[in-house]
């Protein structure tokens, strides 16, 4: 068929269709295993799981792997992080005696302590076994009140979820309260009594991503197919959603249609059952309200209709009401923004959270974190850096949107996490720290930089032996993507099973991540991906320069994005590279769009249904390049069956497509876990202890 529509358009259509034709769905030997729950498919995983694991299971180092990291999971002494609501905390907790988790809640009062009197509201362990089945959390919407929750609740752990209505009184599920059964569904308690939502209605009601297209409006005892139609997108649309803003006990709601993975446009209610638009470009990013200010953070620079400049990255604020004013009443000029935090060249916002009585930032200034307490009295805004902990990552955990109090966290390569509490007098009080789970001191943490192949500065780190000398087995880890930052974190497995056994591990800070702010993600968008490439490889190029490591002695291990990034590295330079894992990654970039959540990627990747930006997905893509007559190092795919956002596809793809060209390549395939691929924790201390036998046996760690 595709032979004799090409006839008709004659040799130049031809030839202008010819890229697109090459590694078409006709022309792939492995497009049946996209079949994802296909029994054929299936019985060649189970397969490829019987040959894999026996070689990494049987290693002497796997099971005391497989037990400290277990134990690190499971270890009562863990930080019970939680988030502030009224004068309660709220945590989900995982352990021995609880695989699936609990959720629960103490006073921020009985939090402080030591060893907290918990409150448990769900079992999830009883619940899936008295229900026969296989639940897996998914978080909470709640009302503002807390009397009323949605709980999501997947099967397997996929993004695919049920939700039902929680009484956190009684600690039941209501018989005849809100429910929807089994989707992609984004859901928002705005009260006690009333919902904002979408779900799958049936044809035309989700985008082409997957997602729900419309929001509704559902009161208590209305009929879902009577909830009312707030807000519609378009097909194309990554998303429409809801959400509400709190700023003390005022609550506003909005609606935010998502344009692309990076344009977004918002709505908020008029005075007549209609929705005006905030009049900001799409590259907006809303980050909060905070007394009745609308806060924001631009993803490229403005000009706004009163005249004023606004570049990217930069945190403001806009006056709601009068905001609202100028839209639905066309009175007053458009207000002045007010400016809260502009990053300078090398430092980026990385988290805005809002409390009752103050608006947090957390800042990174060459990967390093710290946090400033923005206030606003008497018209004019404040900001106070707070007293935390230096040379690591500083994280808000949460804020309370009814009371003062705020909790932050820090870690760094080598000193444990530890949560701190403010009362709102920008004074944080240390009241948790984790156990060490390694000796670090005989370890040391560098910055360096490598030089990309345009000349960029790439910014690295690397947790080392302080004794070391001459070259040793290196783990190379990044992602490069969507704006994510890749900063300092403390690892109880990297720490104990690699570097204090005399490995080195490296953490690159390569285009495309958040780091240095929306220009360093831009960089590396669509048409520029191969700069995220170039980085990763300049990275492993500068370790082997600097004697850190050997070719031989190199591995590299990504997952997602990640498992992009170094299945394309593996493909174009595995002179430098001595293993590969790969988990839950994107590898075939030329039929990604038609795979899972695909869709909703294309303003990262691009489209490759035009066939100009598949000529240049082509050029990378790991799935069209990868060769019979080309020596790769071995590599391990890991994923999951019930993976429903990027799918096990690609890996399986991949996979069949090597060990048929005759590479060194194993796969394992979890049935659970989503996009995680481990949805407990003793699945999470198998691939853990898996990744680090395979990377001990291909490096030649002890």
């Amino acid at each position: 068929m595709r032979r004799a529509v090409l006839a008709m358009f004659g040799l130049f259509a031809a030839a202008f269709a010819g890229a697109l034709a090459e590694n078409s769905p006709m022309d792939d030997p492995y497009i049946w295993l996209e079949d994802t729950h296909g029994a054929k498919p299936l019985a060649w995983v189970k397969d490829q799981n019987a040959k894999s694991l026996p070689g990494l299971k049987s290693d002497a180092r796997y099971q005391p792997h497989y037990d400290f990291v277990l134990a690190a999971l499971d270890a009562k002494d863990r930080i019970p992080y939680g988030g502030l609501d009224h004068n309660h905390v709220y945590n989900y907790w995982q352990d021995a005696s609880h695989p699936k988790g609990v959720w629960r809640r103490t006073t921020i009062a009985e939090y402080q302590k030591a060893d907290p009197a918990w409150e448990t509201l769900i079992d999830l362990d009883k619940l899936a076994a008295d229900e026969k089945e296989n639940w897996v959390w998914k978080g909470t919407s709640c009302a503002p009140s807390m009397a009323r929750c949605l709980v999501h609740l997947s099967r397997g752990g996929g993004d695919a979820v049920v939700v039902r209505e929680f009484d956190v009184a009684s600690k039941n599920f209501l018989k005849d309260g809100f429910f929807l059964k089994e989707a992609k569904s984004d859901v928002v308690m705005a009260d006690d009594n009333t919902v904002l939502f979408g779900t799958d209605f049936g044809a035309g009601s989700m985008t082409s991503s997957g997602y729900p297209r419309l929001v509704k409006e559902w009161h208590r005892g209305q009929k879902l197919e009577d909830a009312k139609l707030l807000k519609e997108g378009v097909d194309s649309d990554v998303s429409v959603s809801a959400f509400t803003l709190h700023a003390g006990s005022y609550a506003l709601k909005g609606i935010q249609r998502s344009v692309s993975f990076f344009e977004a446009e918002y709505f908020f209610p008029g005075q007549k059952g209609d929705w005006w638009q905030v009049p900001l470009p799409r590259t907006a990013i809303i980050q909060g309200l905070h007394q009745q200010q609308l806060l924001f953070t631009l993803r490229a620079d403005w000009t706004s209709p009163s005249g004023q400049k606004i570049g990217k990255g930069i945190l403001f604020a806009l006056p709601y009401q009068d905001l609202a004013k100028f839209m639905i009443e066309g009175k007053g000029a458009f207000p002045q923004a007010a400016i809260l935090y502009a990053p300078g060249p090398r430092a980026s916002i990385e988290n805005v959270s809002t409390g009752r009585d103050a608006v947090y930032v957390s800042v990174l200034n060459n990967v390093i974190g710290e946090v400033h307490a923005l206030r606003l009295s008497g018209g004019k805004w404040s900001d106070r850096k707070l007293p935390l902990p230096p040379g690591g990552t500083v994280s808000i955990a949460s804020t309370n949107d009814y009371g003062s109090e705020v909790l932050f966290g820090f870690e760094s390569f080598l000193e444990p996490s530890s949560l701190y509490l403010d009362q709102g007098k920008d004074s944080p009080a240390l009241i948790k720290s984790l156990p060490a789970r390694f000796d670090a001191s005989g370890m040391e943490t560098v910055q360096y930089e490598a030089t990309s192949s345009d000349g960029e500065k790439i910014p690295y780190f690397v947790v080392r032996p302080k004794t070391l000398k001459g070259p040793a087995p290196t783990i190379l880890n990044g992602y490069g993507g969507f704006e994510v930052s890749r900063t300092p974190f403390y690892s109880a497995a990297y720490g104990k099973l690699w570097v204090a056994r005399g490995g080195v591990y490296v953490l690159a800070n390569i285009r495309g991540g958040g780091e240095f702010g929306p220009a360093w993600h831009t960089a590396a968008l669509k048409t520029n991906r191969q700069k995220a490439f170039d980085d990763f490889a300049a990275v492993g190029a500068d370790l082997i320069k600097r004697g850190i490591t050997t070719p031989k002695q190199l591995g590299i291990v990504g997952g997602s994005n990640g498992g992009l990034l170094v299945s394309t590295v593996m493909t174009q330079h595995p002179e430098i590279l001595g293993a590969v894992v790969c988990q839950v990654p994107l590898i075939d970039m030329i039929r990604y769009t038609q795979i899972g959540a695909g869709a909703s990627w294309i303003a990262e990747y691009g489209d490759p249904a035009d066939p100009k930006m598949a000529d240049y997905i082509r050029t990378y893509s790991p799935y069209q390049n990868v060769k019979k007559d080309k020596k790769y190092p071995p590599v391990f795919f890991v994923t999951a069956t019930s993976d429903d956002r990027v799918t096990p596809v690609h890996a399986r793809k991949m996979a069949a497509r090597m060990e048929e060209q005759g590479h060194d390549v194993i796969f394992y395939e979890n049935t659970d876990g989503g996009h995680a691929a481990a949805a407990n924790h003793k699945q999470a201390a198998e691939m853990s202890a898996l990744t680090f036998v395979y990377f001990a046996q291909k490096l030649g760690l002890p």
